[in-house]
Order: structure tokens, then sequence, then C-alpha cells
């Protein structure tokens, strides 16, 4: 008898995981579960608010590094995911008192990629 090998999640099923995380704010879960360790997160070129990244580790500390400036959230919400192929994008409005910005509402459409089962892309578009 053989052990058997699970199968990676489909694009659709580590969609569906990430809506139920954030729906409920738990970002930082969706990048322990269903985050690949080399993983890679792009921001518009010049934001004033972050650098890209790329592993697991430098990703987390980049999402560390902004939640610390955040000093009041007036409204935050997260549209359900659309998926194309490998691809699943949701869209984001963020209402927050920054530390070093103010009081900043940023509109952004966010872009996974999945591989094996893992995002091994985020990109973010505001």
């Amino acid at each position: 008898m053989t052990a058997k090998t699970k199968e990676a999640l489909t694009t659709q099923q580590v969609a569906d995981r990430f809506d139920t995380l954030a729906q409920e704010e738990r970002w930082f879960e969706i990048q322990d579960e269903l985050f690949a360790d080399n993983v890679r997160s792009i921001e518009p070129p010049n934001s004033a608010y972050l650098q890209d990244a790329e592993g697991k580790g430098p990703v987390r500390k980049k999402g560390e590094a902004f939640v610390a400036k955040v000093q009041a959230v007036h409204r935050m919400y997260t549209t359900h995911p659309i998926v194309g192929g490998d691809h699943f994008a949701v869209g984001r409005e963020m209402d927050m008192t920054v530390e070093g910005h103010g009081r900043v509402v940023i509109n952004e459409l966010m872009v996974y990629k999945v591989k094996d089962g893992q995002i091994v892309l985020e990109q973010f578009i505001y």
C-alpha cells in the first residue's frame, strides 16, 4: 500500500478560503496558510506606502510594518473574489488614518496568482 498524495488546492479553492479569511480581516492567517515560501508582493511604482517584497518572511514583515503605522481604521471592505485561470482578484477599500500620511482612502484591486495550490504572487493596483 502506498501513501496517498494530497492534491493541491485549485485556484477556486484557494480563492474561497482567502475570501473566508478576508471577510474576517484575518490577513496574517491568509499569509500563513495560503502563501508559498517564495511569494512575491508587488506594489504600484512609486507607492507612498509600501515597497515590493519577496519571500514569505519579508512579505510578512512588510504587512506588519504597515499595520504598525495604522492609527485608526474607519472602514475596511473586501469584495468576493473573481477567478480566472490561475489568478483571482478582489476589490478592497481601506479608509484609515496612517502615521505620516493622515487619513487616507485607498481603493485598490488585489490580484493573486496561484501555483500548486498556493499563492505565489500578490499585486496591488491603486
